[in-house]
């Protein structure tokens, strides 16, 4: 197993597959610059925040501290990535027309069967 160092961090591409299949660039999420700092930085960042590395230059506790609230961010890369937390883990959006099961009712002998009716046609 290769171990974690900032340099081969910062050497690997950050992409989100599940949130942002198209990459960052083309989701109009992010800017130009945001979305090449996400890419370039987010592993960093990311391992900063699992704690699989420890901070090691003042840009990474800067990191960290952003991360965790602690100040405001000030460089891009820590702009980004508090941007890209809160449209990752924003809530999820209902839909106005509800769900097929919602609507329907979640008990089945709800349903109303036709085959108990009669019909009575005129000749």
């Amino acid at each position: 197993m290769t171990k974690l160092t900032r340099e081969t961090l910062l050497t690997r591409a950050f992409s989100d597959a599940k949130n942002y299949p198209y990459g960052f660039s083309r989701s109009g999420d992010f800017s130009i610059s945001e979305s090449k700092a996400l890419s370039q930085y987010g592993c960093l960042i990311a391992a900063l925040a699992d704690g699989q590395i420890a901070p090691s230059t003042t840009e990474d506790e800067g990191f960290v501290a952003a991360i965790h609230g602690q100040k405001a961010p000030e460089t891009l890369a820590e702009k980004a990535w508090v941007k890209y937390q809160k449209r990752i883990n924003r809530p999820k959006m209902g839909s106005i027309y509800g769900s097929h099961r919602t609507s329907l009712g979640d008990d089945e002998d709800s349903v109303v069967e036709d085959s108990d009716l009669e019909i009575e046609m005129d000749d």
